[in-house]
């Protein structure tokens, strides 16, 4: 077993080397020693053979490095592989049925809970809420782990060679979705079909309530203390679970669909397309130069149409159709008086003016003026309010004031000279 205080030492003097093997053996399960002094090389820049040496031997000495049986390879330390990619967000993707175990887990913890609680056994009470605290610790840095590693997939999908077939680029994206996204949705459904919030719903509430008990009962308080840290642990973690499945499933569906609508069908249409939009649809369409024609859609199986004896009826009508003349209104004569009538507005305000005060403007417009249009009346009802020598006053009680055609219920305006 190495020394921990020479292990962190050697993480510390070397840790660019053993960050760059560690990125290296997420392709390589084994490295061979030129793998391992090219790598040293890499990051040492121009060293000789004895400096590269060095460096191996202590990473082996510092147990970093360990030997293979039967063999001059070498693999990382698991304990140290594991750190460094906690670190560096270098985490592969985990599996749903170990997150659904643990979170199983959590109705187990919960039923030693509530039997502790029942035979007042408080050393197997504060042993459930420990367990609780390191599933919900396991469960939340899982989480993180599995969010991080999807989102790699996801950069490393975009990123690849776009000549590349898309079914292969997104190979495990659709892997990663069908084998982790959904468990973990169907496990974190609000539903009665989901485990996840339901499992914590029930361990905080059971946390609560031993609190609250033991809070009545009097305990000490650093036992008190554990239990509201856990419910705490609880409470974030529900939050937790729900962001991390909401960014998962926003990073992966988008490529998901992606894929489903990029298929050699509408690779080809789109193509085609393309093509009538810049050359124009008879020239797309004909054979081209080289002499291999546009994959087009036919039917081996032949078939027949035939015209309905109601369809000839209608060609046949169709075809022997004269044309009728019809006068639109506007060539036929009529009646009608002119939309705008014209008056004299002037004389209508002097008028006004030798006539002040007016207690009802309407009423007055209406008694002198009886000949012109309703429109016309209650255009120049309201154009009249506007004048700036004269004060307006709208009476409190509404009257009806009846015109040639429409009867108008208003407010009278009394006119007087402004003071």
């Amino acid at each position: 077993m190495a020394n921990p205080r020479a292990l962190v030492h050697a993480l510390y003097t070397h840790w660019d080397t053993v960050e760059l093997l560690v990125r290296l053996a997420r392709e390589f399960a084994v490295l061979t020693s030129d793998q391992v002094l090219n790598g040293i090389a890499k990051v040492s820049g121009q060293r000789d053979a004895e400096t590269q040496g060095a460096v191996l031997r202590a990473l082996v000495n510092a147990d970093i490095l360990q030997a293979l049986p039967r063999s001059s390879d070498w693999q990382l330390n698991a304990y140290v592989l594991e750190f460094v990619r906690g670190l560096t967000r270098e985490h592969e993707l985990g599996l749903a049925a170990v997150l659904q175990a643990r979170v199983v887990a959590i109705r187990e913890a919960t039923e030693a809970l509530h039997e502790g609680m029942l035979g007042a056994d408080m050393d197997r009470v504060r042993g459930a809420a420990h367990k609780l605290a390191e599933l919900f610790r396991q469960i939340s840095l899982q989480l993180d782990q599995d969010r991080h590693a999807l989102f790699e997939l996801a950069e490393n999908a975009k990123s690849a060679d776009s000549s590349m077939p898309i079914s292969q680029r997104y190979r495990e994206v659709l892997e990663a979705y069908d084998h982790y996204v959904e468990p973990m949705n169907q496990m974190m459904d609000s539903g009665p079909q989901g485990t996840f919030y339901r499992y914590l719903e029930d361990a905080e509430r059971a946390l609560d309530q031993a609190l609250e008990q033991l809070s009545v009962q009097g305990v000490l308080y650093s036992h008190r203390l554990q239990l509201r840290q856990v419910a705490h642990q609880a409470k974030e973690l529900r939050r937790f679970g729900r962001l991390v499945a909401q960014q998962c499933a926003d990073t992966l569906l988008p490529l998901r669909e992606e894929l489903r609508q990029h298929n050699a069908l509408t690779s080809a249409i789109s193509l085609l397309l393309g093509q009538v939009r810049k050359r124009g649809l008879r020239r797309a369409l004909s054979r081209p130069a080289d002499g291999a024609a546009l994959p087009v859609w036919r039917n081996e199986r032949g078939f027949k149409l035939q015209l309905g004896d109601e369809v000839r009826t209608v060609m046949a009508a169709a075809r022997h159709y004269q044309p009728q003349a019809v006068a639109f209104p506007q060539d036929e004569p009529g009646d009608d008086a002119p939309l705008l009538e014209q008056v004299d507005e002037a004389a209508i305000r002097a008028h006004l003016a030798r006539s002040l005060p007016v207690d009802n403007l309407l009423d007055w417009l209406r008694r002198h003026y009886a000949h012109l249009q309703d429109a016309t009346l209650l255009r120049l009802f309201h154009d009249l309010q506007h004048e700036p020598g004269w004060q307006f006053e709208a009476a409190s009680q509404p009257e009806a004031t009846t015109l040639q055609t429409i009867r108008v219920l208003h407010h009278p305006h009394r006119v007087s000279i402004r003071q």
